[in-house]
C-alpha cells in the first residue's frame, strides 16, 4: 500500500490498515514539499491525521458589493472593477498602484515590490476584475493593500466566510487548506464509537461528518466550541483519554494487592489524644480509604484537601490501619522541611497510639541512620516520614502496607514506582493541598479512586486579605511593629532569595536586614538555599516563639504549620500565581486566632495581576480559586504540563469542556463494565478510535480483559 511507505516511525502492531493513509507522512499530501513538510513539523504536524485534527482557528466574513459607495472601510469586501490605470513606481521602494472603479467610484490597489509581468498579466488594463481583500481609507480615498483574491469574472467567486487555519514561518492559507482538504479525502469509513443515546441526545454529526463540517465553516457560530461538529470532535479525544485512564485504572485494580484490615484500636487511642474531633470529611475519607485497603486489589487513591482541611491526621489514620494489621506505612515529602514538620506534627498522637514513628531525609547520617534502618528493617519503626532518601537503596521494610505521597505533584511515575516497589503490593495514597479543577482531576487524576476534604476542622477563624501598594511600606511595618507587641507572630515572604540585576523584585535577605534593623533578634530569615540545619534552626526558633517574624521565600508554601501565626506578608504578590498565593495565605488562619492576609503589590498593577489579587480576596475556597486560575491562565500552567503528563487535546478545551469530560469519563467506565474486552461493535470502534488518537497503551492493555 502507497500509504505505507510513509508511516512515522514503526507502526505498533495491530493498527487497523484503514488508517495507514492518515498516518502516512504530510508530504505525501499534494502541495507539501520539503520546506512546507519542516514548516508542518513545527506545529506538531507530520501526519495527515495531525492536520485533520488541526482546525481553523479563526475566520473572515467577506462582504459582497454591488457598489464601492457602499463599503463601511476598514472592513473585507469583495467587489468586481475595471481596470483604468497602472501607475508604476517612480523612484525606489515606492508601492506599484493600480486605479480601478466601478463605474461610479475609484479603488487604488496597492503592492510592495510586484513582478511587472506578474501584475500587468492579473490586472490587464480595461478587463474587469473580481477584487477581494481589505478596503481601508487613505487620505481621503478608497485603498487596498495586496488583495486577497484577483479574480476572472468566471471564476468561483471567493467564500462569503472563509477559514483561518494557524499557521507556522513559511507555510500560506492556500498550502494549509489544500493538504487539509486532501487529508480528508483519506478517512476511514469507520463505525461509531459514540453512544448512540449521547449522539442523538447532543444532536451531533457522524465522525466524518463533523471533520467536513469543522474544516467549512459557513459562519463564526461554526468556530464554536458548542457548536455541534467542534463538540463532537471534543469528545471523541475527551472519549479516548477516559478509555485509556480507565482501562489503566482496571490494570492496576486488577494487580494483585493484599487485604490490609485494621482493628481501629490504633485510631481510637490517637484520636482520644486530639483536642477537637475529626470533620465529616475526614472520616468519608477514612473510611474510603480503609474500604480499599481491605480489599484484595491495590489502592490506588488520591486524597484532595484544601489548605488547612486536615489531610496529615487522615494520612496518621491511614496509616494506623497499616499497623493495625501488623505492617509498616511510610509517608514521603518533598523537601526536609515538609518531611520533618510531619514527623514532629504525627509523633504525638502516634506515641499515644503506641507506636514508633521515625524520621529519614538525606541529612541523616552515621550511627543515627544505621539505626533508623535497622529498626526498620525489623519492623519496629511502624511509620517512616522522609524526603525522597526513603527511594534509596538500603531502605528496607519489614512489611510495608501502605505508602504516601505528599504533594504528589512534585514526584514523577518514576519514583513513585520505585517506592511501590519497596514492599509487596503496597497500597498507594497520593496527597495534594493544592485544590485542582473538576476537569483538570478527571484528565490527571482520571484512573485514581479520589477523596475530597472540603470542609476545615472546628475552631478555624476566617481570614482577613488587604490589598496594598507597597508605597506605604512604612505603614505596613508599623502595623506589624503593634501587632508583634500583642504578642503577634507573622510571615513575610519575598519573591527572591537574593538581590537581581534583571529582576525588579523584592529580595528576601535585603527583606531580612530591613526588618532586623526595626525589631532586632525576633526577625528570622528562612530560603531553600540556606544550610538545612540552619533552616531548621530558623523554623524551630518561629514555631517556639522564640522569633516572631519569618522572612521567607516560597519554602513555606506547602505545609508549614505554626498554629500561633496570624499575620501573612506577601511582598509582590502580583509576581505570584493565585495557586501559590493561597498556598501562602494558607500558612495562616490554623489557629483559634484571628487572621490577616496582606497583599502588597508594585503599582501599577496588570489587569492579570489585578485580577489574580481580586480573586483572591474575595475567596478562601480553594476550588473556586482552582476554577479561576484554569480561567485565567489555562489547564498546562495550573497543572504544570511538563511534570504532570497532562496530554494535549488537540481540539478539546478543558477549560471550557469540564461538562465532556465527565460525560465521557462515565461513557468510559460504562463501556468497560458491559464489554471488558470491547468485542462488540461499539467495543470495536472504540479500538478503532484509541489507534486513531494513538493511545497505544491502552490498546495492548484491552486483551489483558
Amino acid at each position: 500500500m502507497a500509504a505505507d511507505r510513509g508511516t512515522v516511525g514503526a507502526p505498533p502492531r495491530g493498527r487497523p490498515p484503514a488508517l495507514f493513509p492518515l498516518f502516512a507522512e504530510i508530504d505525501t499530501l499534494p502541495g507539501v514539499g520539503p520546506k512546507a513538510r519542516e514548516a508542518f513539523a513545527q506545529m506538531g504536524i507530520v501526519r495527515p491525521r495531525d492536520l485533520i485534527l488541526t482546525l481553523p482557528s479563526s475566520g473572515i466574513t467577506r462582504r459582497s458589493l454591488s457598489r464601492l459607495v457602499d463599503a463601511r472601510p476598514p472592513e473585507i469586501v469583495t467587489v468586481t472593477v475595471t481596470i483604468t490605470r497602472h501607475d508604476a513606481p517612480t523612484a525606489r521602494g515606492r508601492p506599484w498602484r493600480v486605479i480601478c472603479s466601478d463605474g461610479a467610484a475609484d479603488l487604488t490597489l496597492v503592492f510592495f515590490h510586484p513582478r511587472r509581468d506578474w501584475i500587468e498579466a492579473q490586472l490587464p488594463h480595461g478587463q474587469r476584475r473580481v477584487i477581494s481583500g481589505r478596503i481601508e481609507l487613505f487620505d481621503g480615498l478608497a485603498q487596498m493593500v495586496h488583495p486577497d483574491h484577483i479574480l476572472r469574472l468566471d471564476d468561483p467567486p471567493p467564500r462569503a466566510f472563509e477559514p483561518i487555519y494557524p499557521l507556522s514561518a513559511g507555510l500560506t492559507q492556500r498550502v494549509v487548506a489544500k493538504a487539509a482538504g486532501a487529508a480528508l479525502t483519506r478517512l476511514p469509513d469507520a463505525s461509531e464509537w459514540i453512544d448512540p443515546q449521547v449522539l442523538s441526545a447532543q444532536g451531533w454529526p457522524d465522525w466524518t461528518t463533523a471533520l467536513r463540517t469543522a474544516h467549512d465553516p459557513q459562519s463564526p457560530a461554526d468556530l464554536m466550541a458548542t457548536s455541534p461538529a467542534r463538540a463532537r470532535l471534543a469528545y471523541d479525544e475527551f472519549l479516548a483519554h477516559q478509555m485509556t485512564l480507565s482501562l489503566i485504572r482496571r490494570d492496576r485494580r486488577r494487580a494483585s494487592g493484599r487485604a490490609t484490615a485494621g482493628d481501629g484500636r490504633l485510631r481510637d487511642k490517637a484520636l482520644a489524644a486530639l483536642p477537637w474531633p475529626m470533620t465529616g470529611a475526614q472520616s468519608r475519607a477514612i473510611d474510603e480509604i480503609a474500604a480499599d485497603m481491605a480489599s484484595t486489589h491495590r489502592m490506588s487513591r488520591l486524597l484532595q484537601g484544601d489548605v488547612g482541611s486536615g489531610k496529615t491526621l487522615v494520612a496518621l489514620l491511614s496509616a494506623l490501619i497499616a499497623v493495625e494489621a501488623g505492617g509498616q506505612a511510610v509517608l514521603m515529602a518533598p523537601t526536609e522541611i515538609l518531611a520533618r514538620q510531619h514527623a514532629r506534627a504525627l509523633e504525638p498522637p502516634a506515641r499515644a497510639a503506641g507506636v514508633r514513628l521515625a524520621a529519614l531525609t538525606g541529612r541523616d547520617r552515621g550511627e543515627g541512620r544505621e539505626q533508623v534502618l535497622a529498626d526498620l528493617a525489623q519492623g519496629t519503626i511502624a511509620i517512616l516520614v522522609g524526603t525522597h532518601a526513603v527511594f534509596q537503596k538500603g531502605v528496607e521494610f519489614a512489611d510495608l502496607r501502605l505508602a504516601i505521597i505528599d504533594e504528589q505533584h512534585r514526584f514523577g511515575v518514576a519514583q513513585r514506582l520505585e517506592l511501590s516497589a519497596k514492599g509487596q503490593a503496597p497500597d498507594m495514597l497520593v496527597m495534594t493541598a493544592t485544590p485542582i479543577p473538576r476537569s483538570l482531576a478527571l484528565t490527571q487524576y482520571g484512573d485514581l479512586d479520589v477523596s475530597i476534604l472540603d470542609e476545615k476542622p472546628p475552631g478555624r477563624q476566617p481570614i482577613t486579605t488587604v490589598m496594598i501598594s507597597d508605597e506605604r511600606l512604612d505603614e505596613v511595618t508599623a502595623r506589624l511593629e503593634a501587632a508583634l507587641a500583642q504578642g503577634a507572630r507573622a510571615y513575610w515572604v519575598c519573591p527572591l532569595v537574593g538581590e537581581s540585576e534583571q529582576v525588579d523584585l523584592t529580595a528576601a535577605e535585603a527583606r531580612f536586614q530591613y526588618l532586623r534593623a526595626r525589631f532586632g533578634d525576633t526577625v528570622r530569615l528562612v530560603h531553600g538555599q540556606m544550610p538545612g540545619p540552619e533552616r531548621d534552626a530558623a523554623m524551630a526558633d518561629f514555631a517556639a516563639g522564640h522569633a516572631r517574624v519569618l522572612v521567607a521565600t516560597t519554602v513555606i508554601e506547602v505545609g508549614v504549620d505554626v498554629p500561633e501565626a496570624t499575620i501573612m506578608v506577601i511582598e509582590r504578590a502580583e509576581s505570584f500565581g493565585l495557586a501559590q498565593l493561597h498556598q501562602l495565605r494558607g500558612r495562616v488562619g490554623r489557629g483559634s486566632g484571628a487572621s490577616t492576609c496582606v497583599l502588597m503589590y508594585h503599582p501599577p498593577l496588570s489587569e492579570g495581576g489585578a485580577r489574580r489579587l481580586q480573586t483572591l480576596r474575595e475567596t478562601e475556597d480553594g476550588f473556586r480559586i482552582a476554577e479561576a486560575d484554569l480561567q485565567m491562565r489555562g489547564a498546562g500552567d495550573v497543572i504544570g504540563t511538563a511534570q504532570s503528563g497532562l496530554p494535549r487535546f488537540r481540539i478539546g478545551d478543558l477549560e471550557r469542556q469540564a461538562g465532556l469530560m465527565a460525560m465521557a469519563r462515565q461513557d468510559a467506565r460504562a463501556l468497560l463494565e458491559r464489554d471488558p474486552a470491547l468485542d462488540s461493535e461499539r467495543g470495536r470502534a472504540v479500538r478503532m478510535l484509541l489507534w486513531l488518537m494513538e493511545q497505544d497503551k491502552a490498546v495492548r492493555l484491552i486483551g489483558a480483559g
